[in-house]
């Protein structure tokens, strides 16, 4: 039986993962065994720099954070080394980094995911991968909006350029 002082701590652990769970728009769950200290520090660059919290948690712990709540289908894959990547914002990006990650080294594996609130499939895990960043679908739809300005305004250039030559 744990001390009081231990059993304080680890509430307050399950307590903040809850809250950062359930502020959580996207998060992938992952198996991170057999990767190398320098595969690591590059994968928690690569997260950090796209705002996605990721960080090794104990099964234990996260089952009992996500105990109650929708996300409890996760815990069929609670076993093993867990680590866990969560974005408040952006609904892609972790399932993008670490879906590559994956790809490129054989040992660490995609466990589950959730979107919402909701677990999703590892399908759909793969789907959002291979959505671009939020700033290319931006850039994608104001493309889309600018190109009848532009072809207007390339009309009216022509009209104005035929009347200088008459």
């Amino acid at each position: 039986m744990p001390n009081a002082k231990v059993l304080e701590q680890k509430k307050q652990i399950v307590a903040d993962l809850t809250e950062k769970l359930s502020k959580a728009c996207a998060g992938v769950v992952v198996d991170y065994k057999g990767i190398s200290v320098a595969d690591d520090t590059k994968l928690r660059k690569d997260l950090r720099e796209a705002g996605v919290d990721y960080f090794v948690v104990k099964n234990t712990l996260l089952s009992r954070a996500i105990a109650g709540t929708d996300l409890e289908e996760m815990n069929n894959v609670l076993e093993g080394t867990t680590a866990i990547a969560i974005s408040e914002n952006d609904y892609v990006a972790s399932a993008r980094i670490l879906k590559k990650f994956a790809d490129e080294h054989e040992n660490f594996a995609i466990k589950a995911g959730f979107l919402d609130g909701k677990c999703i499939s590892l399908e759909k895990i793969d789907a959002l991968a291979k959505l671009p960043s939020r700033e290319v679908l931006l850039a994608t739809v104001l493309g889309a909006f600018n190109a009848p300005i532009a072809a207007f305004a390339r009309a009216v250039q022509a009209i104005v350029d035929k009347d200088a030559e008459a």
